[in-house]
């Protein structure tokens, strides 16, 4: 073919069959990869869940009910009905006191955790907004970082959460899910569990709500601490709350466990929790008793009375 743009030249014929034909045909045969995230196995009744029918389901099988384990950033929209809420900084803490290592490194854990979540996330987060027009502080355990377990920065996060309730005149609510105290930072985890107990009680004693809502799991050193001296208590159904494990505890007792041992409603039913709440009723119910407590007294209007009547 004569080049127009270059007198004498010629430039070679386009290949129609490999040049628009083959390219059709292998967009036809080939297989698009598929993402390994589409469905989601559901523990309770084995069935497989489509992501964005489980997402808009607030990750709950439609099937039986169960209650699967979600983000710390996904609790607290749900908490606050997808209204506004700001996150605040954490205290910066020591990073890594004891140069522990197991396996790995505690620092690369921490690491490996934080580059998943974002850098300087650790296993709380904290924010504060409006739940029923009430203000409300959250503090939110991620239980994707190292099992939610309580470190230093945790214990910081929630006395700093604490302390903005006390100075907001909010309600404190704290959602734990964890296997307990971090083992990596040995007693300075451990020393966690009474400081987030007196966190708890400086907003008791300013006549603010301090509510807890218990998800799966609340084990360990959470349970043993602020996790269990809520004025009031929920719990998501199906959550797993307790110091130590069911298969721990029947083999030091020598005794087979009640059905439902440890489950959020076993609970209930025996007064250790005040209320089992589905996980879309959770806005609700908590802006209702936001309202109870802080506005005991509402305005109501009198009823005239005919003489006579009574």
């Amino acid at each position: 073919m004569l080049d127009e743009s270059a007198p004498g030249r010629y430039k070679p014929a386009m290949n129609w069959l490999s040049n628009f034909v083959l390219p059709k045909i292998r967009a036809v045969v080939t297989k698009k990869p598929v993402p390994d995230n589409l469905w989601t196995k559901c523990l309770g009744c084995e069935q497989m869940l489509f992501h964005r029918e489980l997402e808009a389901n607030l990750r709950v099988c439609r099937n039986c009910g169960h209650h699967l384990r979600i983000s710390a950033d996904q609790r607290l929209k749900i908490l606050f009905g997808e209204g506004d809420f700001t996150r605040i900084e954490l205290p910066k803490t020591i990073v890594d006191p004891l140069k522990f290592r197991d396996r790995r490194r505690y620092s690369d854990r921490l690491r490996e955790g934080q580059t998943t979540l974002g850098a300087g996330s650790d296993a709380v987060v904290v924010a504060h907004g409006e739940i029923g027009g009430f203000p409300a502080v959250v503090a939110a355990f991620e239980f994707q970082f190292m099992g939610g377990s309580m470190g230093v920065a945790a214990g910081e996060a929630v006395v700093a959460a604490a302390k903005l309730a006390v100075l907001q005149e909010a309600a404190l609510i704290l959602v734990p899910a964890s296997g307990g105290a971090r083992m990596q930072e040995g007693a300075l985890s451990l020393m966690q569990m009474p400081r987030t107990i007196l966190a708890a009680d400086m907003v008791k004693e300013k006549g603010l709500p301090y509510i807890v809502l218990l998800t799966d799991p609340t084990t360990g050193g959470v349970s043993a601490s602020f996790a269990m001296v809520g004025d009031i208590t929920l719990a998501e159904p199906g959550a797993v709350v307790g110091f130590a494990g069911a298969r721990v505890i029947e083999e030091t007792i020598h005794e087979k466990l009640p059905e439902g041992f440890q489950r959020a409603e076993y609970l209930f039913d025996h007064g250790m929790v005040d209320l089992v709440v589905p996980r879309a009723e959770l806005h609700t119910t908590l802006a209702r008793i936001l309202g109870l407590l802080r506005a005991p007294n509402p305005a109501a209007t009198a009823a005239a009375v005919t003489p006579g009547a009574l």
